[in-house]
């Protein structure tokens, strides 16, 4: 019983020592290790990444560290400031800041990157004791292999694409992608928040998003942590946690000066733009801290952000953004160029801006240019973008003269001056600001509604920076408008990036959202800028998806934007699903939009074959031999009214139309195939014909009986005397009769064959077989649906029914008035 009661006893010290060891270092790392609620035997077990924490920082205390080394910063700080951070029911800033789902999955991301990171390292070494050690080596070596690195790189200067020398820092370096305007400045500070115990270094592009990040840090509650860059040498002797915004440039003039043990976390911001030669060379040679990398586009020209930022923590595609409304919608309108600009060389993966400029930069061209917007949009907040600087004045001087609030911005423009106009544009003081790429990157309006692009570009990196301008949420903007000058039709293999071919969607109908439709709206909804046109027309490059887009959305589809492949498809697909109601509209939209003949045709013969409507289908075979039909076409027509079971029905109506097609010239043949279609079509209407030939002729039946009933010299003589009569008969009576006939032997055949020769002319003989035929009704008659009748009741219901109906009336009869008093007439 004594070793029983032992056993708890001896469990219950090895928690407290492991509580009080958190504790511990807890005070001396400033990160729990513990929190509230959590049971130490399980969430410090041995092997977990939380407990390798604890055990190097228990490792640095006994050694007499009074505070973590910069490279147990490294390892664990981030992990451990993630862990309280996302550990709160609601993730949070300094100031109170919710952060939204998107941002809290970056953190998520890249906390789960670094526990693997960690049990990686664990599985590499065999257990998880020693994993200090390993960090203190694996930081000391790499100086000797980036000089080896600085000399491949020094000899192959000219001919290399990519860095290929040996890169130590790669593990720590991680990205996520998010959308311009979805927030990536909070999930910045959020990563901040996480790590408030490391020092942080922010980098960016340009200066003026130095002072943008200083303000929005500022505003989140972390502007006490600012600090000047921290040179090698000259850090602080109580270490501390520095938050340093810096840019590129001077990054990549700093490096080797800048303190190797004062920042543990680097965070880039924009990162496609860090992926130039000399940047992306001082980040692989600062190798020590996480590097965590921001970016709304994967690449720079060639270069992808993953050669420098390889592991990826998270990524946010535009379209979810927008669904998610963290983003404005997008809407588009397409203009056909006037210019064209097919002879305009690409350089570095966009147009050449100078000859761009000459081709684009025309007076008669920025005044239509300015007439579009204040037509179109009027005093609408929005940003245009030129083809050089020359050519943002020249159309803000045309934009003014017609009445718009506009300026004109640039690197010519002097700071102070630049400051000011950005400030009256969020004062709608100002309602166009033109630039070249002035404002491409690094500066947000969430007023700014219209991004036009009358300087086109062929870079997927610049297209997506320009319309991040407008993907910021307002009040009172609906959604952003792109304005895209490329032909209406164009697909996504063209020179100039659009709208549709950067989110690569299947169609363009002018007006309509690109982006899906966000779940939900925040704001109050706004007045829409532009209105969707009730046509569209695939622009996508893939045939599969393009006929899809044709099967869908039909009805839509504007066909003098298809090939005439994709008409003839179209017109089948309308034929076969068209209703009656909508055949007025249909109609004007295969005349008025430029549908070619063969559409046409196609639309015709598919709606007379296949659509389930029977007058529709009447109409169609009516307007379709209203036309020269060529041969091939013609005889289908006949094959499909004789013999398809969709025109049992409606036969005799649609040989009465084939008829007069013959009898009109409508079908394109020669007489032999002529006459051959015009007593086939006889034949199919012979009980209509051999009633009109007894009606007129009473001879008839008894002709055509004793013809049909003989054998032989018999059958050859009663088709004689058939024929005979039949040529002294008026036209549409003998037609009638002959149409009826039938040889059993040659000599009978060819005395009815020669008898339909010599009864006129076979334009005179097929209008007769027409006139012995009914119109076809072309209007709906009486409506067939029939007076329901009433179901015959068995005896015991009626007895049923009669008893209620006895003793609803003795409940409703009334009792004998009282008697009332008689007047008596004055005598």
């Amino acid at each position: 019983m004594q070793e029983i009661k032992e056993q708890p006893t001896t469990a219950s010290e090895a928690t407290d020592g492991l509580v009080a060891a958190a504790l511990r270092a807890e005070a001396w790392a400033g990160e729990p290790f513990l929190r509230e609620g959590e049971d130490p035997a399980q969430a410090l077990a041995p092997g977990t990444s939380r407990r390798r924490a604890l055990d190097d920082a228990l490792t640095e205390i006994e050694a007499g560290a009074h505070a973590p080394s910069s490279a147990w910063k490294v390892r664990y700080g981030l992990m451990l400031g993630l862990e309280r951070v996302l550990a709160e029911p609601r993730p949070h800033l300094a100031s109170g800041t919710e952060l939204r789902r998107h941002q809290v999955d970056a953190l998520a991301g890249m906390l789960t990157e670094l526990i693997a990171s960690h049990e990686k390292d664990a599985a590499l070494n065999g257990n998880g004791n020693g994993a200090a050690t390993e960090a203190v080596q694996e930081e000391d070596e790499p100086e000797p292999e980036e000089e080896s690195a600085e000399d491949v790189l020094d000899e192959e200067d000219e001919e290399e694409t990519g860095f290929t020398g040996p890169d130590p820092g790669a593990v720590r370096r991680y990205r996520f992608r998010h959308p311009t305007a979805s927030g990536k400045t909070i999930a910045a500070a959020g990563f901040v928040e996480a790590a408030r115990t490391l020092g942080v270094l922010i980098l960016t592009h340009r200066r003026l998003l130095v002072s943008q990040f200083e303000r929005d840090l500022t505003t989140e509650g972390y502007g006490d942590r600012f600090s000047p860059a921290i040179e090698r040498g000259k850090e602080p002797l109580r270490g501390g946690n520095p938050l340093t915004i810096q840019t590129y440039a001077w990054f990549a003039r700093h490096q080797d000066t800048v303190s190797r043990e004062a920042y543990q976390l680097v965070i880039c911001d924009e990162a496609h733009t860090a992926l130039g030669e000399k940047t992306s060379s001082a980040i692989r040679s600062f190798p020590e801290p996480i590097y965590i990398g921001m970016t709304a586009t994967e690449q720079l020209i060639a270069k992808q952000v993953s050669d420098v930022f390889p592991a990826s923590v998270d990524d946010l595609p535009l379209q979810d953004a927008a669904r998610r409304g963290l983003i404005a919608p997008l809407r588009c309108l397409r203009v056909p160029p006037v210019a064209a600009i097919n002879q305009v060389p690409i350089v570095g993966g966009d147009f050449d801006q100078e000859i761009l400029a000459k081709t684009l930069d025309h007076q008669a061209l920025n005044q239509a240019a300015a007439s579009l917007y204040r037509d179109r949009f009027d005093n609408t907040p929005g940003i245009v973008y030129a083809a050089g600087v020359d050519h943002a004045y020249n159309l803000a001087q045309e934009f003014r003269a017609v009445g718009l609030k506009a300026e004109a911005v640039s690197g010519r423009t002097p700071p102070v001056r630049l400051a000011e106009t950005l400030a009256a544009y969020e004062r709608g003081e100002i309602n166009v600001l033109i630039n070249a790429m002035l404002l491409a990157e690094g500066w947000n309006s969430p007023r700014a509604t219209i991004c036009m692009h009358l300087a086109p570009t062929a870079s997927r990196r610049v297209y997506q920076q320009r319309i991040g301008r407008i993907m910021r949420t307002h009040p009172r903007k609906e959604a952003g408008i792109v304005v895209d000058f490329v032909p209406k039709a164009a697909t996504h293999n063209e020179r100039v990036i659009s709208l549709h071919s950067l989110l690569d969607a299947d169609f363009y109908r002018e007006g309509a959202r690109v982006t899906p439709a966000p779940r939900r709206r925040v704001q109050r909804r706004a007045r829409r800028k532009l209105t969707p046109a009730p046509w569209l027309v695939p622009v996508t490059p893939d045939v599969r998806r393009r006929l899809a887009v044709i099967t869908r959305e039909w009805q839509r589809v504007d066909p003098k934007y298809l090939d005439e492949d994709e008409q003839r498809y179209w017109a089948t697909i309308a034929g076969r699903q068209i209703r009656f109601e909508e055949r007025g509209a249909f109609v004007e939209k295969l005349t008025a939009r430029g549908a070619s003949r063969a559409c046409l045709e196609q639309f015709l013969a598919t709606c007379a074959a296949e659509n389930p409507n029977r007058r529709l289908r009447i109409i169609a075979l009516s307007d379709r031999v209203s036309m020269t039909v060529e041969r091939a076409d013609f005889d289908d027509l006949v094959t499909l009214v004789t013999q398809a079971p969709t025109w049992e029905k409606d036969r005799m109506g649609g040989v009465r139309i084939l008829l007069r097609a013959i009898a009109e010239g409508k079908a394109d043949a020669p007489e032999q195939i002529l006459a051959r279609w015009t007593w086939r079509l006889a034949r199919a209407s012979r009980k209509l014909q051999d009633r009109r030939a007894s009606a007129e002729f009473p001879e008839a039946k008894r002709l055509l009986g004793a013809l049909a009933n003989s054998r032989g010299h018999r059958h050859e003589e009663n088709a004689a005397k058939l024929v005979n009569a039949a040529l002294d008969l008026p036209l549409p009576v003998g037609a009638a009769l002959l149409a009826s006939a039938e040889g059993y032997t040659p000599r009978a055949t060819q005395l009815i064959e020669a008898a339909r020769e010599r009864l006129g002319t076979l334009q005179e003989v097929a209008g007769a077989l027409a006139e012995n035929l009914p119109q076809p009704k072309l209007t709906s008659g009486r409506s067939r649906r029939r007076k329901r009748r009433k179901r015959r009741k068995s005896p015991a219901q009626q007895q049923q029914k009669q008893q209620q109906q006895q003793n609803g009336q003795a409940a409703e009869k009334p009792s004998p008035p009282e008697p009332a008093a008689v007047e008596t007439p004055a005598s």
